[in-house]
């Protein structure tokens, strides 16, 4: 429980069983009734059935509203879930909207329940031991002070240098932990474990096309994302909202705006990196310039990476997203620093509209590619070939009978939003703040994958329907940034003022996993030519910064990356 206390520093608790079959621990981030009523973990009203929870139900005084004969002793979110398992068992998480991950311990039946959100937007992890025994947490530190080895999963670090594949199915980087996948329970019951998957976005949006008029399911996705920004807002702690200079964030800001935020002193928080190739603090200040929210400025300089690269790491438990997420993580510090806990962004509209450029030509040679790695050789070729050879081939699934909607299913579930949503929650977990993304809503995501191509991409311009909405919704409408897939200078800070960091951190990871893991004639040649501007490509170059960070991690913990080499 002590190794998350960043992920809840506001309370904690621990429950045993009588019986001392079951234990639950729990760290609180207060911001849904701040009482003592709201503390975890969480009983039902006769004491027989145990909650711990991480996230929120955002629908919970609906959901209260129709559980009313339930004896409720809080005004938390937390208890309306025990009440809906009560009254619905498993069928409870269709009716939540919301992120979460839980655990319930239901004394009655010696039976745990454990279930994730459709999305994977809160994190949950688990260990199964060979006596029957099983561990589960928020995150994996938490396991291994558990006494589970913190040994690496070769395949899964094969798969990743090989191919850019990670958070794309239950193995994680480390031996004997999986994750439980996005919209999927676990039970367990006399040592025997079993897995469902409940939720599927291709299942749930189904296999044909919205048929109507553009003009009506405009109507229909404006109506839901302001219910969507509505529910969100929910809290009885201060929250602010994520704002950069582009199309999601300025239709997030105009519903913010346009329910009640402009006359509220709701902040908008921007990173920025002084570099104005990719900072995109003028087009949210000219955005916010039609409003009363405050713009506050979150900076990264180069100089604070390194530093910040090895804490990242630790809260990451895995590789990240690059200097991006560091930037990213900014806001939520500042945030914190102010006394805002809750923040909102617009993650979720471009895998919904087909927002990357790579959507356009949309394929089956477009559903392999991993972005970061496309027309590059370099990750297989600096291995070496009996590591390459562990890493595991994957094909995702095809659902839909168009190339469009596979390749966006494929994002969802498999690529771009499992690895964005974990970058996402540790770098605001990490300063004790809640991320809500309200545009992950499974109503719009399932909305979105039910339109035609047409109604995504018209003449070469993405998101076609997003953009009607945002003339009609964003304050300073026209104004936004371009679609750029890159908003700091990683490239040129790995090249420039940080190019002794990143030269020493390859070194580091050469004298690691050279020989076993990386080739390292061709490593260090493919840097040389990455410093030499003959590739651009710097997504390679953080994955081995990464392994060098994450053999410091490991060495710190005890474990030695010679031996797991040897």
């Amino acid at each position: 429980m002590a190794s998350q206390r960043h992920r809840g520093p506001d309370d904690e608790g621990v429950y045993l069983d009588p019986e001392c079959v079951a234990g639950l621990a729990h760290n609180r981030l207060s911001i849904i009734d701040l009482s003592p009523a709201g503390h975890q973990p969480m009983s039902n009203y006769d004491g027989q059935v145990w909650i711990a929870f991480n996230g929120e139900i955002y629908n919970y005084e609906e959901l209260r509203a129709e559980l009313s004969g339930y004896p409720f002793r809080s005004r938390s979110d937390t208890e309306v879930i025990l009440a809906a398992y009560e009254r619905w068992g498993e069928g409870c998480l269709d009716r939540f909207i919301g992120m979460f991950a839980f655990l319930i311990w239901d004394g009655r039946r010696r039976r745990l329940f454990a279930a994730r959100d459709r999305f994977g937007v809160k994190p949950l992890y688990y260990s199964q031991q060979a006596d029957g025994t099983i561990w589960a947490a928020s995150e994996m530190k938490a396991l291994w002070q558990a006494g589970i080895a913190q040994a690496a999963d070769e395949c899964a670090w094969a798969t990743y240098l090989a191919t850019g594949y990670s958070d794309h199915s239950p193995r994680t980087f480390w031996k004997g932990i999986c994750a439980l996948r996005a919209g999927h329970y676990l039970t367990w019951q006399d040592g025997r474990v079993e897995l469902v998957c409940w939720y599927d976005p291709a299942r749930a949006s189904g296999p044909e096309y919205d048929d109507r008029p553009a003009d009506v399911v405009e109507e229909e996705y404006l109506s839901l994302a302001r219910e969507c920004v509505r529910l969100r807002f929910r809290s009885d702690v201060p929250v602010a909202i994520n704002l950069s200079g582009g199309l999601d964030s300025s239709i997030l800001l105009g519903i913010v705006d346009q329910t009640g935020g402009g006359a509220s002193d709701v902040k908008a928080y921007t990173f920025v990196t002084g570099d104005p190739a990719y900072d995109e603090l003028p087009w949210a200040r000219r955005m916010l310039a039609q409003t009363r929210h405050e713009s506050v400025a979150c900076q990264l300089d180069a100089d604070t990476v390194p530093e910040l690269a090895e804490t990242m790491m630790r809260y990451q438990e895995a590789p990240y997203g690059g200097i991006p997420t560091l930037a990213y993580s900014r806001l939520f510090q500042r945030a914190k620093s102010e006394g805002v806990t809750v923040l909102l962004d617009g993650q979720g509209m471009d895998e919904q509209w087909a927002g990357y450029d790579y959507y356009a030509q949309a394929g089956d040679g477009a559903t392999r590619m991993v972005q970061g790695t496309t027309g590059s050789s370099t990750l297989a070729d600096c291995l070496t070939p009996g590591f390459r050879a562990l890493a595991e081939p994957f094909d995702p699934p095809r659902p839909y009978g168009d190339s469009l909607r596979n390749l966006q299913y494929r994002d969802i579930r498999y690529t771009k939003l499992p690895r964005a949503l974990r970058f996402n929650d540790r770098a605001s977990m990490c300063f004790s703040t809640e991320l809500r993304e309200p545009f992950l809503d499974h109503r719009l995501v399932e909305l979105g994958l039910r339109q035609p191509k047409e109604h995504k991409i018209v003449d070469g311009i993405h998101k076609w329907l997003l953009r009607r909405i945002a003339a009609r919704v964003a304050p300073g409408a026209g104004h936004q940034a371009g679609k750029r897939p890159v908003q700091t200078p990683q490239r040129e800070w790995l090249r420039g003022p940080l190019r002794g960091w990143a030269g020493a951190s390859i070194e580091r990871a050469l004298a690691a996993y050279g020989g076993c893991w990386l080739d390292v004639h061709a490593v260090r040649n493919a840097w040389s030519k990455f410093l030499n501007g003959e590739s651009d490509n710097s997504f390679y170059i953080w994955q081995w910064i990464s392994l060098a960070m994450m053999d410091s991690a490991t060495r710190e913990s005890g474990e030695c990356a010679k031996s797991r080499c040897a």
